[in-house]
């Protein structure tokens, strides 16, 4: 009688990467990988000038304010290559490729959240752009198991065959890229199509100004330094000598040990060049247009006829209108004056949150009774349009 012994497929044994667990694995992961990079290079390339404002505080903590030049440039290169690898990755097309693109990549973004991490210099990465906050060791954490997935997929799918031809492949693979550049420059030249902000068309913004009344306050760790008999000590708000008169109170300290509540919106405070604050009058109006020039030096002069035509279009509707802008008042009567619309319509506010309101310059918002029911790139606004 003869005995069958199973098959076994020594190539397996030397090399278990061909192995049909470790091609699953990969594959599993690398359609993981390639979903991070693709939201994150969507979310980024919808809003290439949020992208920009991020870049430049980088910029600006490291001392590298010189390069601030490109930093429209990098945030839409940095979307598109994401987007590029996050494709190749789940479609399977040029995987070698995007895998050694996705290990650079990670590669320097690790070391550089891990700095962020560590110094702070801004509160949130943006490395999902405003769709997705996380703190800076969260982001960093996530680098670290991108890292180790990464390296997964190099080393699972390093005998996988690709299915396409090499030239078709390495087409598709830029058009990848250029599809991410495309979106970019629709969301330059109009409105990102996905709004995350909270001032996105129907929000009602006094609600998102509220702080609820259990909502928690910020925590603070106060040390008091007194001196007795010429030596220093501290002491902390159970114990300070208050009621002792030798000792000499010296200084007092106070640190945040934890963040409380913050509303979404707690920085939209409007101020009229008499000095007059009007932000609940233009929350609380029937309805108003706003035009939000947050930097008149970078203000977009050929669409100053598309804000002079909204304002006469506010004197019919008999709604209020205001110009808001975080310039000085020598710019504001400039523009004024050359825009031909009066200086007493135009309000400061901080240049954050004018950024945050819409990502255009000038750009057009629309409100009726607090809420946001209109937001246009001034490019795209047409009288009367409504």
């Amino acid at each position: 009688m003869t005995i069958k012994t199973p098959h076994i497929n020594t190539e397996q044994l030397i090399q278990p990467e061909k192995g049909r667990g470790f091609q699953i694995v990969g594959w599993v992961l690398r359609i993981l990988f390639g979903a991070v990079f693709i939201f994150s290079g969507f979310v980024k390339a919808i809003d290439p000038l949020g992208s920009q404002y991020k870049i430049t505080d980088y910029l600006t903590a490291m001392g590298l304010e010189q390069f601030a030049g490109l930093a429209l440039v990098a945030a839409i290169c940095l979307s598109a290559l994401e987007l590029a690898i996050g494709l190749s990755m789940t479609t399977g097309i040029k995987v070698k490729l995007a895998g050694i693109l996705g290990l650079l990549f990670m590669l320097i973004m690790t070391p550089l959240t891990l700095w962020i991490a560590l110094k702070n210099p801004v509160s949130d990465c943006g490395c999902f752009g405003d769709a997705v906050t996380l703190s800076n060791w969260a982001t960093f954490w996530k680098n670290i198991v991108l890292l180790i997935v990464i390296i997964v997929i190099i080393y699972c799918n390093k005998y996988e065959r690709p299915y396409l031809k090499p030239f078709a492949s390495s087409m598709v693979a830029i058009c990848f890229f250029l599809l991410g550049v495309l979106i970019s420059c629709i969301s330059l030249r109009h409105l990102p199509c996905i709004d995350f902000r909270p001032y996105k068309v129907g929000n009602y913004l006094p609600e998102l100004m509220e702080v609820p009344e259990e909502a928690e306050i910020d925590q603070y760790k106060t040390t008091f330094i007194y001196e007795k008999d010429g030596v220093q000590q501290e002491f902390d708000e159970t114990n300070y000598p208050w009621n002792d008169s030798t000792w000499t109170f010296v200084d007092q300290t106070s640190v945040l040990v934890k963040k409380g509540y913050v509303p979404p919106i707690h920085d939209f405070n409007l101020v009229t060049l008499d000095g007059d604050e009007i932000t609940d009058i233009v929350l609380e109006a029937d309805h108003a247009y706003l035009v939000v020039m947050y930097d008149l030096s970078k203000t977009n002069r050929k669409y100053l006829n598309k804000v002079l035509e909204l304002y006469q279009q506010a004197q019919q509707e008999s709604a209020q209108f205001y110009a808001l802008t975080a310039s000085l008042e020598d710019d504001i009567y400039a523009i004024a004056e050359e825009a031909g619309i009066p200086s007493e319509c135009f309000c400061q506010c901080d240049p954050i949150t004018l950024k945050t309101i819409v990502r255009a310059n000038p750009g057009f918002v629309e409100l009726k009774q607090g809420t946001v029911v209109a937001k246009w790139n001034a490019a795209d606004y047409k009288v009367n349009q409504q």
